[in-house]
């Protein structure tokens, strides 16, 4: 029985990482417990993106056993949807669930670990933060703010958005008022548009009162959930300003310190956990709910003619050069994210691409 005993305790200890420290590790089972709050910039239980933070306090108060219990804060709760980052900075919340975008007013580098104009798929932005270098560039530009990011979860590309006229041409863009974040708001701008800033559970009501004339929020999973289809007529497609954005946890650089070496690697593993998830999660849902609303008949599904996207895309490189040239850590990031894009981009062609454009001839 003791035999046994000392197996299964030495396999609970491998799961965590344990296993060369038995020592280090049971001292500190019998030891602290911690308890963080986290706030994040979501509707309280959204599918997916609120779900998906409350999914990751829940795994990894299972994982440690109880040693770390988090309190989920949705956004309002605690603080308005936008002021994650400088709570979790200031360490009034030990933990964080947002997305990076959002941050532009802090640094406009951030921007790059969400989702940029004409950027990469959720494929490709997860090999650039792995193996790419991608991840190192994120936690040194989060160090000044003493905070640590980890890249927990991703919508895939999302869609263009929902609008009360037609998009035909680029004039159609001009005069525009459209809920739109990050440096799609600024292409946009400079297409004549004008980009509102707004939390997820604003967007409803401003879309239905003429407040706004479009918005983009992520695709038919939650756009459903918000009632997006209610408010506006056309439907665009493809999201050209967020092809795989990134959602980001982001922790206290102090409280993080406090954790021993297993509950660190627990948070971390639960992190990559939610990361690959929610990505299957939105692919599911939002296909599921793309027939929901075809069978609805009432919205217009269309594509960004041609002539818009290439134009769009122009802006979009004249921002990049702007920016990095105001910018050495927006110059350093572009450059890395810049020929890792090149670099892959040139497999996805014939590998993803080239599967799908075979599959549906």
């Amino acid at each position: 029985m003791k035999r046994r005993d000392v197996l299964t305790a030495a396999g609970a200890l491998a799961l965590t990482g344990c296993a060369s420290k038995v020592s280090e590790c049971q001292s500190s089972e019998a030891g602290e417990q911690f308890n963080w709050k986290m706030v994040t910039s979501w509707p309280p239980n959204l599918p997916g993106l609120g779900t998906g933070a409350t999914k990751l306090a829940e795994h990894i108060e299972a994982a440690s056993g109880g040693r770390i219990r988090i309190k989920v804060f949705a956004a309002g709760e605690l603080v308005p949807a936008f002021e994650v980052f400088g709570t979790v900075s200031e360490g009034t919340a030990e933990i964080g669930h947002s997305a990076a975008y959002y941050w532009r007013g802090k640094t406009e580098a951030a921007q790059f670990f969400t989702a940029i104009p004409f950027g990469m798929n959720v494929m490709e932005m997860n090999a650039w933060l792995y193996y790419g270098g991608g991840l190192e560039l994120y936690r040194e530009l989060y160090e000044p703010f003493n905070l640590i990011p980890f890249p927990a979860g991703n919508t895939g590309i999302q869609m263009g958005g929902w609008f009360n006229r037609e998009i035909n041409t680029l004039a159609d863009l001009k005069g525009l008022k459209m809920r739109i974040p990050g440096l799609g708001g600024e292409v946009l701008r400079r297409a004549g548009g004008t980009p509102v800033a707004l939390a997820g559970s604003e967007i409803f009501t401003a879309l239905q009162t003429g407040s706004i004339d479009a918005a983009e929020w992520n695709g038919p999973y939650n756009d459903l959930t918000f009632g997006l289809h209610k408010a506006a007529r056309y439907y665009y497609y493809p999201g050209w300003h967020e092809p795989g954005p990134v959602l980001e946890c982001i922790i206290n650089r102090d409280a993080w310190a406090k954790l021993p070496a297993d509950l660190q690697t627990i948070v971390e593993i639960a992190c990559g956990a939610l990361n690959d998830k929610m990505t299957a999660e939105y692919a599911a849902r939002n296909a599921q709910n793309l027939q929901v609303i075809k069978q609805d008949g009432k919205v217009a599904i269309r594509k960004f003619p041609d002539e818009v996207l290439s134009e769009l895309r122009r802006i979009t490189v004249e921002v990049y050069d702007e920016l990095a040239a105001e910018d050495q850590k927006v110059a350093k990031i572009l450059e890395s994210f810049s020929t890792f894009k090149k670099t892959i981009g040139e497999w996805t062609e014939i590998s993803q691409q080239a599967y799908l454009n075979t599959r549906n001839l």
